[in-house]
């Protein structure tokens, strides 16, 4: 049945922004013979799965802490749901480029064939890509991923990344940010061009929205030298002039800047700061020992030097800021000392998107629950190995 994914193609260049959901639904019914369709995206700490079409239905966020739908969000595959009266409901990932931003759920009136599976979910990656360029134009999606308020510094930050995940040839990689609703300084950045990913990590320095300003000038500095070409040394050097011209050295950054060669799983680094990289590999957690060099911004004209580190196949790295392995909850030791290795090894068999949530959890745990005292941020990085295509695939 391609025609579903074509119509449901047709029918969302055409709608307006605000009303992809409606108009999936309609191409649905009349295309599969559904009875209806619903979509349900993940929330800022992806820790439930709310509908677009009533957000406020006090069950929503259920869904993704049981059953199916988080079957379905968890692993990426069309996951089928029979109910007694003979109808049943497919659960389709909506994700576009590995960036998972929720379910579409297709009620039948009966159990589909394969057919009519890989057309609903030829058309949930039609509806991901349209609601992700919607985003840009209306304000619907957002706020039905938000439970409560975001404070102005964490407006910014979100609004600042480049998404969640991303699938990019041989890496999938994955990034949170905590805490979701009023996170200041830490940030996270990633670009993908040809062979090469770019990805950085900030510790943010104060709070609120100070900190998220000099985050946001200190990201797009980076942008702009990444955008004219420069190399991860220009990169550095130039936000490092913005922020010290900014702020003569009263302010600057913590930064780790990587650049993953994914052909030959060559990383370069530039270590600007408190950002930890740490390897996984083998069931064995490993911190990654770089130079530590100046943090971005603190003194004028600094320069900084690249270093290198290798992959293999099966690696995954984890990028953490001090607000993670630093973390000391009611005097404890740090949750770096052991508690955070630990968790590190529990996500061998997760992919990169489910680890990130892994590791905050537990870093949650780790604070009793009790609300961070401090900013933090976890990226996550699966290099498979050297042998794909030359194109770059969604998740």
């Amino acid at each position: 049945m391609p025609e579903a994914s074509g119509s449901v193609s047709r029918a969302l260049r055409t709608a307006p922004p605000d009303q992809l959901v409606e108009t999936a639904d309609a191409v649905l019914r009349q295309t599969l013979g559904a009875v209806r369709a619903e979509v349900f995206v993940a929330d800022y700490r992806s820790s439930g799965l709310w509908p677009v079409l009533d957000p406020e239905r006090p069950d929503g966020g259920t869904l993704l802490s049981h059953g199916v739908p988080q079957r379905c969000f968890s692993s990426q595959q069309p996951v089928l749901d029979p109910a007694d009266d003979g109808r049943c409901r497919a659960y389709l990932p909506l994700s576009v480029w590995g960036e998972r931003l929720g379910v579409l759920m297709v009620e039948l009136p009966g159990v589909p064939d394969t057919a009519t599976v890989e057309a609903a979910r030829d058309a949930a990656g039609e509806l991901a890509l349209a609601i992700r360029a919607a985003d840009r134009e209306t304000d619907r999606y957002r706020r039905a991923r938000r439970r409560e308020r975001l404070s102005m510094a964490a407006e910014m930050q979100w609004d600042l990344l480049p998404g969640r995940s991303v699938r990019h040839g041989d890496v999938l990689l994955a990034g949170q940010l905590e805490p979701a609703y009023t996170v200041g300084g830490d940030h996270f950045d990633w670009s993908v061009d040809g062979d090469r990913l770019t990805v950085t990590v900030l510790n943010g320095t104060g709070t609120g929205l100070a900190a998220s300003l000099l985050t946001a000038v200190t990201v797009n500095a980076m942008r702009n030298a990444r955008r004219s070409g420069g190399s991860l040394v220009e990169q550095a050097e130039l936000a490092s002039d913005t922020i010290f011209y900014q702020h003569r050295g009263s302010r600057y950054v913590a930064t780790l800047l990587l650049e993953l060669d994914d052909r030959r799983g060559v990383v370069r680094a530039v270590d600007a700061g408190s950002p930890h990289v740490l390897r996984l590999r083998g069931g064995r957690v490993t911190p990654v020992t770089l130079e530590q060099q100046l943090p971005l911004g603190m003194f004028a004209e600094t320069r900084y030097a690249v270093q290198e580190f290798t992959l293999e196949p099966g690696d995954r790295l984890f990028v953490v800021s001090d607000g993670v392995y630093a973390a000391e909850p009611d005097e404890q030791e740090p949750y770096g000392a052991r508690a955070m290795a630990r968790t590190m090894r529990s996500t061998r068999l997760q992919p990169a998107t489910e680890a990130v949530g892994t590791v905050m959890r537990e870093l949650h745990a780790y604070h009793a629950d009790a609300d961070l005292r401090d900013d933090a941020v976890v990226v996550c990085l699966d290099w498979r190995g050297s042998s794909r295509s030359d194109d770059i695939t969604g998740q």
